[in-house]
């Protein structure tokens, strides 16, 4: 197979995708959520013309008075009397003007003896210090698109809306194997010739970040026998990420074993750097994506691919990661003919290269805070050049 462009990889592995049903969600319980459906006001908000400020609804032509305040209007009140000609009533933020008031006096402005009020400021024009009803949005009006993220902002603007419940995506099930026969458990004794598993750990701490449930099936051992019944046990899950085992060497055997245990192969080999290795397809129900075993090729590659397509399954209207430019700080040597995604860092001066680029490079890995994007053939690049950005 050749190449793929990391785009058109994105694009068939959101094609190979089969979206997740929706599950009806208490609010307090939907936040970090992707939209299942639209989300519409049931409400007016606010329901009624309300007072910006404290002091005294009158009718904006009878300025500067004399009124006389016959009550009272409080957040919370309701069917209050209508002003009459020359009346006023006393007003506090938030709540109603009472029928045939216009405008709000505030306090600072106004001059009371007793029960009778009067004005000492410049003219107050109707609607002034007022919120209108239905200023912020009127009932049906559509508030939240399918797709969209419930962050502080959403929740709170759907709570005012109207809504105790939303329709989201179901959290999708990820299954992580690591393979190698030199891998022990985080923590473990390691002898010369082994090494600790570190991918499934930070895959399952980058997914953290994502409304998903992650399974850890452990380590996979160089054998193909044992390789089919892991992805065969891992099929129950949404999404299977093996990690290692996905290049050409006589004991990279997921490929073999993926095919062998009946999964159907979409692509292998992205035009990047690191991770060219990655391959993806269908196993069952379940999607495939085996990343590369070395922890700066899993950590690219989990960020373009497996982040994006869980973001995809919970019903992300954009799941790719976001993109910007910056300042480069340092300079960049030319490209060869893949994509780079450097490991690099912010500084005063601007984006700043780790110090090492080797895909064993976790220290360095470590320092980074976002990924410089070099596309293939791009030419030397100097400091005060920009550069594509995406954060980490």
């Amino acid at each position: 197979m050749s190449l793929l462009p990391v785009a058109d990889a994105q694009a068939r592995l959101f094609a190979l995708a089969r979206p997740l049903p929706a599950e009806t969600m208490p609010i307090a319980q939907a936040a970090g959520r992707w939209l299942a459906q639209d989300v519409l006001a049931l409400r007016d908000q606010p329901w009624a013309d309300l007072s910006a400020m404290d002091g005294y609804a009158v009718r904006a032509a009878e300025y500067p008075g004399p009124w006389r305040i016959v009550g009272e209007s409080a957040a919370g009140s309701a069917h209050l009397p209508p002003l009459g000609a020359g009346e006023a009533m006393r007003i506090f933020t938030g709540a109603p003007l009472p029928p045939g008031a216009d405008a709000i006096l505030i306090q600072e402005n106004a001059v009371r003896d007793g029960d009778i009020l009067t004005a000492n400021a410049d003219p107050l024009p109707a609607g002034r210090n007022v919120r209108p009803a239905a200023f912020d949005f009127a009932r049906n009006a559509l508030l939240l698109k399918a797709g969209a993220r419930l962050g502080p902002a959403q929740i709170a603007l759907a709570v005012v809306a109207g809504h105790g419940a939303l329709p989201v995506a179901v959290r999708p099930k990820i299954a992580l194997l690591s393979t190698g026969n030199e891998l022990v458990p985080a923590g473990a004794p390691t002898p010369p010739g082994f090494l600790p598993s570190s991918n499934a750990p930070m895959l399952a701490a980058m997914l953290a970040t994502l409304p998903c449930d992650v399974m850890d099936l452990g380590i996979v051992p160089d054998d193909l026998d044992a390789m089919v019944a892991a992805l065969e046990q891992a099929a129950q899950a949404d999404i299977i990420v093996s990690t290692g085992g996905a290049s050409v060497g006589d004991h990279d055997l997921v490929r073999p074993a993926f095919l062998q245990a009946g999964g159907s192969l979409d692509f292998w080999k992205i035009r990047m750097r690191p991770g060219k290795p990655l391959m993806a397809g269908r196993l069952g129900d379940a999607l495939f994506l085996g990343l590369p075993g070395n922890p700066v090729s899993a950590f690219v590659t989990g960020t373009l691919f497996l982040l994006p397509l869980v973001r995809h399954l919970s019903g992300a209207a954009d799941p790719r990661p976001p993109i910007g430019d910056a300042i480069l700080a340092s300079p960049l040597p030319a490209t060869a003919e893949r994509d780079d995604y450097l490991r690099a860092f912010r500084s005063p001066d601007g984006i700043v290269s780790v110090t090492s680029q080797d895909s064993a490079a976790t220290a360095a890995m470590a320092q980074a805070d976002c990924l410089i994007l070099r596309p293939a053939n791009s030419p030397a690049a100097a400091p005060g050049d920009r550069v594509t950005v995406l954060p980490l």
